[in-house]
């Protein structure tokens, strides 16, 4: 049995493109895969998820976001720079506070990866519904007709 690989493989990896441009993709994937590993694993914690959604509501001191997590100033820098690695957030330090800022662009790459993996599943859903539809207008090989 052949596997059909347009049905397995993104469709900007199932036409066949030059060596060059078969290493830019494979590049590009690799360093947006990193990317999107940090960006996953921060969100992981359930104490990031807390900040990033207060900082979707604007700009926000270290302190404020420490306010409702029940940990020490230092876990949550620790926390924020989690965050920074994996693009998430920014901050900037005028005089002794601490602001950290959302960054929508690397929340946009995350929400463009899932809705890639969205669109892909929604059509192999389409194409087996399509397909079983199909069995139950076919009579039945078995029954003996």
């Amino acid at each position: 049995m052949r596997i059909r690989s347009h049905l397995l493989l993104p469709t900007y990896l199932t036409t066949a493109p030059c060596k060059d441009e078969s290493r830019m993709i494979l590049k590009h994937m690799l360093n947006q895969s990193a990317a999107l590993d940090l960006m996953f694993q921060a969100l992981a914690d359930p104490s990031r998820r807390v900040m990033v959604e207060r900082l979707t509501r604007g700009p926000a001191s270290v302190s404020e976001l420490a306010k409702p997590l029940a940990m020490s100033l230092p876990a949550v820098v620790q926390h924020l720079q989690v965050l920074e690695a994996s693009g998430l957030v920014r901050s900037e330090k005028v005089g002794r506070v601490r602001t950290c800022h959302i960054e929508p662009k690397a929340l946009r790459t995350a929400e463009q990866w899932i809705a890639e993996r969205r669109t892909i599943w929604e059509r192999r859903l389409d194409r087996l519904g399509e397909f079983l539809a199909a069995g139950k207008d076919e009579p039945d090989k078995q029954g003996g007709a």
